[in-house]
């Protein structure tokens, strides 16, 4: 359609760096990167869906998200700019809809990792996160392997999983879907050192415990405790961006 700008009209004013229900002191921002949008719209911010910043993001097509119950200017979101990268963090995200499973002491040998994921992967279940522990102990080397689904998923993964244990024979699983993935994103992080020290001594300073983390070039994602989960957004938001 060859057009200048699209515009997506929701029941917010445009793209927040926090859930302002959660964080009462999260505001609006005027503009935001396709990459940040994805980012943000992949880990639990509700305004926008992945599919649509990707289409927009490949046809290069500037769209603004804006409120249809008013006429306040809303938040573009655009190709990154330089001066997009004097912002460390754009926001701060929280998902609840996430589980975690630990399989422990499962064998560490070749082609173990492969056989469970590609099972999972075959039950349609999406893995996110994934953390390995080797152990360095007496015995046959074993490692624990921790990785994280929707919370949906959750029993069936308990299912495919104990369906493979005669094969790989892993000790026990501890699954629960008690926890939260807490994750801040900013294309300034490409030029700025220490965020991640920071991000990580604000949770030590709330008493929040980091169960697994994950990293990209504009993300930190933690996992943490459910019940600790609003109260280290608010802290995080706070740090980087009150």
């Amino acid at each position: 359609m060859k057009a200048d700008l699209c515009q997506i009209y929701t029941d917010v004013d445009g793209v927040y760096t926090a859930d302002p229900r959660i964080v009462p002191g999260a505001r609006k921002l005027d503009e935001i990167s396709y990459d940040e949008m994805l980012e943000l719209a992949s880990l639990g911010a509700k305004v926008m869906q992945s599919r649509s910043v990707e289409f927009a993001k490949k046809f290069g097509v500037v769209f603004e998200v804006r409120s249809s119950l008013n006429d306040n200017p809303g938040t573009i979101v655009k190709e990154e700019t330089r001066n997009m990268e004097d912002v460390v963090i754009r926001g701060v995200s929280l998902d609840k809809n996430q589980a975690k499973v630990t399989l422990v002491a499962v064998p560490d040998k070749p082609g173990v990792a492969a056989r469970i994921f590609k099972t999972l992967g075959d039950a349609a279940i999406n893995v996110d996160m994934i953390v390995q522990n080797v152990s360095h102990g007496a015995g046959a080397p074993a490692t624990d392997l921790s990785f994280t689904v929707e919370k949906a998923d959750l029993l069936k993964a308990q299912k495919v999983i104990e369906g493979l244990k005669k094969e790989v024979r892993f000790g026990e699983v501890i699954a629960t879907d008690k926890i939260g993935k807490l994750s801040i994103v900013g294309v300034g992080m490409k030029s700025h050192s220490g965020v991640a020290g920071k991000m990580f001594e604000t949770l030590a300073k709330e008493g929040v415990n980091i169960e697994m983390i994950s990293t990209s070039e504009i993300k930190i994602s933690v996992v943490i405790d459910l019940a600790r989960a609003e109260q280290a957004m608010k802290a995080v938001h706070e740090m980087f961006l009150g």
